[in-house]
């Protein structure tokens, strides 16, 4: 079972981004008092408890007049309702009630998805407490005063979230691996998964912007089942007019954060674009498995030299993901697509690849023997051990004498010879350094 999703939605200025913020423990979604100033990363993780969630803040709502008050308020808060499992609904105790707050309410009461309302900047509850009481009309039971700032109620108001979720805190690996298709609009995401299922699942169009839902479509092949997720496209953000179109981002943001492995649609005409260093940046810091796809190859006039020239540009500009492969395919003709599901294999198994301590370590002291650890002002660095702690992606923790010694260089190091001893295709390494002292 996938981790649930909450959505974090409300008018502008009513500390959404501030609450998001301090249930993930970092300062990740801009905070200013500024309607609108959401822009960013807008998803993290979240836990409670013994319960992990996926956290999503929707941003402010962005009318451009009065006149389109309603659409953008039903838009936002029809976008979670369908991606969301809890609603965290934010209002403003120093505002009371507003006409919007009355419209969202109306939008969510209709839907059957939890909705927890959340009163914020109650910072004194003896001033605040009677005020929270009024947020009783809107109609979706009780309200929690809070204080994202201080904090303040946060424990009763995430008690009451988790509460909802469908399972008791364990999630259980599902015997599928799941897909996720993510890309610029229009670089081939809906051919490429019609090409695979072998019927017209998606619709396809010359139109950016066609898919704007996250759509599943099943499949089994060889003994093994997928699931792949076509995502809107991700379109630059001066283009992002529409308050429909920024959503499908947090679609394809949340299809990358439940997927196993992440095939990553480059249109061959275009070549890489900052765009789709972005959007493969969204997938390596989620460790997830990535495999680069260049699109759309039959369009392309070739000479022996073509692959290799394409390569080099590739791994100059996602030179942080050099552990991809690639591949080059044509959805339109079938071109190698049926070559996809040996590497999305290859990867998903390297995602989920444990190593035992003991032949790890081996690893480890022939590569110390053939590099010595650097030293730094008169001070030498040693490497006691290292052990596997998770997977997905495969992350090890690193006891030295000094994390200050273990720079990026010699980390790099050791992760070239994991992967010349292991594999570990398409997959993100993880280091986490320690002292020994702190093995405990």
């Amino acid at each position: 079972m996938a981790k649930p999703i909450v959505a974090i939605v409300g008018r502008p200025n009513v500390g959404k981004s501030t609450l998001f913020n301090r249930i993930a423990g970092e300062r990740i979604s801009i905070v200013e008092d500024t309607p609108g100033v959401t822009r960013d990363r807008i998803y993290a993780e979240g836990e409670w408890l013994k319960y992990k969630f996926t956290m999503i803040d929707t941003g402010g709502l962005e009318p451009e007049s009065d006149d389109f008050m309603l659409k953008r308020m039903y838009e936002q808060a029809q976008i979670a309702i369908d991606l969301a499992d809890v609603i965290i609904f934010v209002t403003d105790v120093r505002t009371g009630v507003t006409d919007a707050d009355y419209q969202v309410a109306n939008i969510l009461r209709k839907a059957k998805k939890p909705v927890v309302l959340a009163v914020n900047k109650v910072d004194d509850l003896r001033k605040y407490s009677m005020d929270v009481y009024e947020f009783y009309e809107l109609g979706l039971g009780d309200p929690f005063g809070i204080s994202a700032s201080q904090p303040m109620g946060l424990g009763d108001l995430l008690d009451e979230v988790v509460s909802h979720f469908e399972n008791d805190g364990e999630y259980e690996e599902e015997d599928v691996i799941k897909v996720a298709v993510v890309g610029k609009p229009n670089a081939g995401k809906s051919s490429l998964i019609n090409k695979i299922s072998g019927e017209e699942r998606v619709i396809v169009s010359d139109i950016a912007g066609t898919t704007r839902d996250a759509i599943d479509t099943a499949y089994e092949k060889d003994g093994r089942k997928y699931v792949f997720i076509d995502t809107a496209g991700i379109r630059r953000k001066s283009k992002i007019k529409e308050n429909i179109e920024r959503y499908s981002i947090i679609r394809a943001v949340a299809a990358v954060e439940r997927c196993d492995v992440c095939i990553i649609l480059i249109d061959a005409n275009q070549g890489v674009t900052d765009q789709d260093t972005k959007i493969a940046g969204i997938a390596h810091e989620a460790g997830k498995g990535c495999i680069i796809a260049v699109n759309k190859w039959d369009s392309i006039e070739k000479d022996g030299k073509t692959i290799n020239k394409f390569t080099k540009d590739i791994d100059l500009e996602l030179k942080y993901m050099l552990y991809a492969p690639k591949i080059f395919i044509s959805a339109l003709t079938g071109q190698r697509v049926t070559k996809l599901f040996d590497l999305i294999n290859d990867v998903y198994d390297s995602n989920s690849k444990r190593i035992q301590t003991g032949i790890l370590n081996d690893v480890l002291t022939e590569a110390l023997a053939m590099n010595q650890p650097p030293a730094e002002k008169g001070r030498q660095l040693k490497i006691y051990y290292m052990t596997q702690v998770s997977v997905k992606p495969p992350t090890f923790v690193i006891f030295v004498n000094n994390t200050e010694l273990l720079h990026f260089s010699y980390r790099r190091y050791i992760e070239n010879q994991l992967r010349d001893a292991f594999g570990f295709t398409g997959t993100p390494i993880h280091f986490i350094a320690r002292n020994r002292n702190e093995r405990d």
